[in-house]
């Protein structure tokens, strides 16, 4: 198989190379054809061709057949629909360039160098908008744009990037709630390596650990039960062995996809890495009732504070204030007006005094 695409390549070469000399020698927009004899072109593509033949056809044809194994490998692994969307995508690409190139025709041999230009470029764009906007595509909506007479009417369905869940994300269990409320859109990605490693989480030793996991799982099922959203178990695998954390940054980057997660740590990453993140602990300080200095609000004073005459409470949404002169009403509801509001990396802390010492 390798000799063979060597020979083909180099009569390529010297075809090529012939049709070159033919218009440098032969053509008439050049007069080197009187002191050149005839068959110095088809010499020149013969000499050329056998020097391509021994020095480059085969490093060449080496890298062509890694090249076309590559190509291989990850049509094999594309689905139907994203390997249709993918062929459809060139295949547009090719009509724009070829409906472009028609005002270039008549420019010879540089035309038909532009038309093939874009021919690569614009396939090559159509190939790569089909893949990135393939998790947008519906069926049904396609169906609806061609044959709308003949399609029933449903309620629209919105489609954005798809979310891939971590692991912590998946034993936070916030994520159904969220996903129950329809703010998040798309298709939500179950990574295999994740599922793995929650099985691995629910057979450990550690009761602890065990019971995480088996809490994951249960969250798991519930999260596909739902019907508004699209839950998908995607394989996904690199060539040499990775941390759980770097596949899924591997994989989002790969899918063009966000990464939900509540890991600070995994945040910091992605964020050096470009892959953008949902973080379920950044939306649940953001959507926090704000609360101003000024403001009097009725607490429970649940314990004592770290400082003397400090007594604790907390909101509904689980925001620590800490009640100057609280102490002494430990386990009692009192009135206290807020003082001041202070933004830490694990949240919100209000300082509030009693009213009757505000006053």
């Amino acid at each position: 198989m390798k000799r063979l695409v060597e020979i083909i390549m180099s009569l390529i070469v010297m075809a090529a190379t012939y049709a070159l000399m033919h218009i440098l020698f032969i053509s008439n927009q050049f007069q080197w054809h009187i002191s050149m004899p005839v068959y110095v072109p088809t010499g020149l593509a013969v000499f050329t061709g056998l020097i391509f033949y021994l020095i480059l056809s085969s490093p060449l044809t080496e890298l062509m057949l890694k090249r076309l194994s590559q190509t291989e490998e990850k049509l094999t692994k594309m689905n139907v629909k994203e390997l249709a969307l993918t062929i459809l995508g060139g295949v547009i690409g090719l009509v724009i360039a070829n409906l472009i190139g028609i005002a270039f025709s008549g420019f010879g041999a540089i035309g038909t160098f532009i038309v093939v230009l874009l021919n690569i470029l614009f396939g090559f764009l159509g190939i790569r908008v089909a893949r990135k906007k393939k998790d947008e595509f519906n069926v049904r909506s396609f169906q609806k744009m061609l044959l709308p007479a003949f399609v029933p009417q449903e309620k629209v369905s919105v489609y954005g990037r798809p979310k891939i869940l971590d692991t912590s994300v998946i034993i936070d269990g916030r994520i159904l709630d969220l996903l129950q409320t329809g703010f998040i859109e798309g298709k939500i990605i179950i990574p295999n390596f994740v599922l793995e490693e929650l099985r691995h989480i629910a057979d450990s030793a550690d009761g602890l650990k065990r019971n995480r996991g088996r809490r994951g799982l249960d969250i798991l099922n519930e999260i596909q039960k739902q019907v508004a959203v699209s839950v998908e178990i995607k394989e996904y695998a690199t060539k040499q062995p990775m941390e759980v954390d770097s596949m899924l940054l591997k994989m989002a980057e790969a899918m063009d996809a966000f990464v939900v997660t509540n890991d600070y740590n995994l945040n910091k990453v992605a964020e050096f890495q470009g892959v953008r993140v949902l973080n379920i602990n950044e939306l649940s300080n953001a959507i926090k009732p704000v609360v101003l200095p000024g403001e009097e609000m009725q607490v429970t004073v649940i314990k004592a504070g770290k400082e003397s005459g400090q007594g604790v409470a907390y909101l509904n949404d689980g925001t620590m204030i800490v009640v100057d002169g609280g102490n002494r009403f430990i386990g009692e509801t009192k009135n206290v007006v807020v003082t001041s509001v202070l933004q830490t990396a694990a949240g919100r802390m209000i300082f509030a005094k009693m009213v009757a010492a505000a006053s």
